[in-house]
């Protein structure tokens, strides 16, 4: 396996997904954190220098002072012990502006030994101090804070006070808080990255528990996903059940399915069987009853086993009017020698059925059918959606049926009148297939006087 094969493999991991999420996140969250802090803390060192530098110049600025001969020193030494060692890192001078023709002199810190901070510095303005870099002692780069002060005695107008840090005084606490930060965080990250791992670990653990149930359910050891998951799985495993529950119930269903086409095609091909072994002059008729018998029974099945493929279907939209329209031509064809009226007014456009048209179409063909068989001059046709159901209403003005004989001719081969031609299947087979789409079907008595028969189906979005 090649390497871009096994990351592609395993970054179809959950677990991997989220973990390296979350690292990436913490990584840069911690790097930004990081920088943050350590920019705050060297603006802090660095602030605090400043403030150092300041306070020294202000012991300067009050130590010092002029006399008559125009002899500048300083009534007493600033306090801080680092300006008398030699090269300590911290630093003082006094430049004293040149007189009578004598060049610029200085005052300086015994910590400068032989060396001397700049004279000049452009930019410097009386009352404002400045903030510069400078070279040094042994050519260490200095933090110069520098004023300028007009004394009130003595001839000079104006003298140059500084003050001067090495910057290693402040780049040496900043390097080792940055030694010490990341020190921090790396042990931050691995704690996050621990943490991480565990909660992804965690939080993944139904899931493992769901793949060992769908394991034994493979395998045969259990008919269901058994067990509480959390409320994100749950649905996901309530779901999963009742797919399993509907391919049962459809695996019994072809199973009773096929034995009832088994035994159903048995009687007709035992009556063949037998005109054909005694030489019955009237086989030739009998096979055509027979054949249409076992047709009738094929296309019973077949048609439940349609509705069956089709009630897992989705996206399936069957507008009834047109298909209603169609079935009303051709009950006037079947019917026309009793000049039937069949009455579509009363079903809107835009209603549809979800599933398929065939089944809608051999659903109401026999019902328009049967209710031709029996109206005077009349068939009321109606319709309407309610809460996600199509409900349709087909009545005729015949001499209606009871409630029980209602009830009855819903039962596989059963008829209204034994006398009128017919298989007993047509009823049976409506309810049947209103049932495995998750309706019904029931006669009544409808306001014609005759029968009404009523279905329910499942409505397609508008």
């Amino acid at each position: 396996m090649t390497l871009a094969r096994l990351l592609r493999t395993r970054y179809r991991s959950l677990r991997l997904r989220l973990l390296v999420g979350v690292l990436a996140w913490v990584l840069v969250s911690v790097a930004v954190a990081g920088w943050g802090i350590q920019q705050l803390f060297r603006e802090h060192i660095q602030a605090q220098l400043q403030s150092e530098l300041n306070i020294h110049l202000d012991q300067l600025t009050a130590q010092f002072q002029v006399s008559e001969a125009g002899e500048v020193s300083l009534a007493s030494a600033p306090s801080d012990p680092r300006f008398s060692h030699p090269f300590s890192g911290l630093y003082w001078q006094i430049v004293v502006p040149p007189q009578d023709g004598h060049p610029p002199r200085q005052l300086r810190s015994r910590s400068l030994w032989d060396a001397r901070l700049p004279d000049r510095y452009p930019g410097l303005r009386p009352g404002h101090d400045l903030r510069t870099r400078a070279l040094g002692p042994q050519g260490r780069e200095l933090q110069v804070r520098v004023r300028e002060v007009d004394p009130a005695d003595g001839p000079y107008d104006d003298l140059i006070l500084i003050a001067a840090a090495d910057q290693a005084l402040w780049a040496e606490p900043v390097s080792r808080f940055n030694r010490m930060l990341a020190l921090a965080l790396g042990v931050l990250v691995l704690g996050m990255a621990l943490a991480a791992w565990m909660q992804v670990s965690y939080g993944l653990r139904p899931l493992v528990r769901l793949r060992k149930r769908l394991a034994a359910l493979r395998a045969g050891r259990a008919e269901r996903i058994e067990g509480a998951f959390p409320s994100e799985v749950q649905p996901l495993v309530e779901d999963f059940n009742q797919v399993l529950e509907r391919n049962a119930q459809g695996l019994e269903r072809a199973r009773q399915q096929a034995g009832n086409l088994a035994h159903a095609l048995k009687t007709p091909l035992a009556v063949l069987s037998n005109a054909a072994a005694t030489a019955d002059p009237a086989l030739p008729r009998l096979v055509l009853e027979q054949v249409e018998a076992a047709r009738r029974q094929v296309d019973y099945h077949l048609a439940h086993a349609r509705a069956a493929a089709a009630v897992r279907m989705t996206g399936l939209r069957s507008p009834i009017l047109p298909l209603l329209q169609g079935l009303v031509r051709v009950m006037r064809r079947v019917h026309a020698e009793r000049a039937l009226d069949y009455d579509l007014m009363a079903v809107p456009e835009g209603l549809a059925f979800r599933g398929e048209a065939q089944d809608f179409q051999e659903m109401l063909g026999n019902v328009l059918d049967n209710a031709g068989k029996w109206a005077r001059h009349q068939v009321r046709i109606s319709a309407r959606r309610q809460d996600g159901e199509l409900i349709l209403w087909v009545e005729d003005d015949g001499p209606g049926l009871s409630p029980e004989r209602a009830e009855a001719v819903f039962e596989r081969g059963k008829r209204a009148d034994e006398r009128t031609p017919g298989s007993g299947l047509g009823l049976n087979i409506v309810r049947d297939l209103a049932d495995l789409y998750g309706g019904w079907a029931r006669i009544e008595t409808g306001e014609l006087g005759g029968a009404r028969v009523v279905i329910t189906l499942p409505a397609a979005d508008v």
